[in-house]
């Protein structure tokens, strides 16, 4: 018997056994969350909450300031992910480490920063040229907006400083998976850079697109340190769907939180298929989530 038929190699299934118990562990303890939700409140706590008019009102304000805040993303996004994808300069670095920083930061502190922007004289001048703007279109009565800070567009501003980081990502890494050169070639046909961009690359990127508007949606969705520290949690004001989990468990709610909680794990659910099934493939969309 020869050498390379008597070795067999060692067997595997500790190898699986490991990974599968070290994995699924995680797994495991997500789905205990979900099902120990589920199992806390019940249909009739979920339709109270649906009913109740403040949590109508902060279902209402998730849904129009995440659409806003997903439409002003993707329009910094697309030429930003653009500029980091296909040309050098000086300061790029820089530029880079800037885009992530909204994402490393602990969300309070975005939502302090920003409170501390608005209190500066630059702010409080931006602040104002907005109040008159709204006072001369009469925005501000149809509306309910007067001010930027601790109303409704804090919370847009707050959502977008977050959301709009994982849009650029999202963005950069789908310009980077389409070829240089099929710009290049439109360009020896006589194609602008711009026409280039509209006719060769901006068609390819729809994918794309579609995964940075959904990230960035559900990314604001999501948001709470941001809005707390520079909107506020007020009723019927700037209170949206983490705000109210917040105010509900504060006055010892706790059904209705979980309930309010119970849609929003549904709302992800939605939005995570979405992405899946229509967004990038996974071995991009994991690049543009790291």
């Amino acid at each position: 018997m020869s050498d390379s038929e008597a070795y067999r190699p060692p067997s595997d299934t500790p190898f699986f056994v490991c990974l599968g118990l070290l994995g699924g562990g995680y797994i495991l303890i997500i789905v205990c969350m979900i099902l120990a939700n589920s199992t806390f409140t019940t249909p009739g706590h979920l339709l109270a909450a649906l009913n109740a008019p403040e949590i109508r009102y902060a279902i209402r304000l998730s849904l129009i300031s995440c659409m806003i805040t997903t439409i002003l993303s993707l329009w910094v996004a697309v030429p930003i992910g653009y500029l980091m994808s296909r040309y050098q300069f000086r300061g790029k670095s820089f530029v880079d480490a800037m885009i992530d920083i909204p994402i490393v930061l602990p969300p309070l502190v975005i939502g302090l920063s920003l409170l501390i922007l608005f209190q500066t004289s630059a702010g409080k001048a931006f602040e104002k040229v907005f109040e008159d703007f709204m006072a001369g279109t009469g925005l501000a009565r149809k509306m309910g907006m007067k001010s930027i800070t601790y109303d409704i567009p804090s919370v847009i501003l707050a959502q977008f400083m977050v959301a709009c980081a994982f849009a650029v990502r999202t963005m950069r890494v789908t310009f980077d998976q389409i070829p240089v050169r099929q710009e290049h070639v439109a360009l020896t046909l006589g194609c602008s850079q711009s026409q280039s961009f509209w006719m060769v690359v901006f068609p390819q990127a729809r994918r794309g697109l579609l995964t940075a508007a959904t990230l960035a949606w559900a990314r604001s969705l999501g948001e709470f340190g941001p809005i707390l520290v520079f909107s506020g949690a007020t009723r019927f004001k700037t209170e949206v769907l983490p705000t109210t989990i917040f105010l509900e468990m504060s006055i010892g709610n706790i059904e209705a939180a979980v309930a309010v909680s119970l849609l929003m794990i549904m709302i992800a659910i939605v939005v995570l298929i979405v992405v899946r099934t229509f967004g990038l493939d996974s071995r991009i969309e994991g690049k543009a989530l790291r």
